[in-house]
């Protein structure tokens, strides 16, 4: 199983990316996915999750109207939209993937990348 993240980087604040996870060994049209993040000195937190269909999301409230989860199950791959970016949002991102929806326990885990908001 390999969940491989990309599209991190160092981004203004008032910013844009665009995050990608490429899901392979496993499954990926049955699983729930989501996106968590970890800031230096914080423990990890859930950003946004989305259903195996796609058709259900969920976000945080700290990033609600401004990032935005999709996936592709024909590219096997979730991505995570970040608009308005600010510096508290810096952290590792990483992708998880889950058997349920929201269950808090991914089966799963990428080895993250760096986002880092700053001028």
């Amino acid at each position: 199983v390999q969940l491989v993240e990309s599209g991190g980087g160092l981004v203004q604040p008032g910013g844009s990316l665009r995050l990608s996870c490429v899901a392979s060994g496993f499954t990926f049209r049955t699983y729930a996915m989501s996106w968590y993040r970890q800031a230096p000195g914080k423990e990890r937190e859930s950003v946004a999750h989305i259903s195996s269909t796609g058709y259900s999301t969920d976000y945080a409230d700290s990033v609600k109207g401004r990032f935005t989860i999709s996936r592709d199950n024909a590219k096997n791959t979730v991505y995570l939209q970040m608009n308005s970016l600010k510096p508290e949002d810096t952290a590792v991102y990483y992708c998880a993937g889950s058997r349920r929806y929201k269950s808090g326990r991914p089966d799963y885990w990428g080895q993250g990348t760096q986002v880092t908001v700053s001028s």
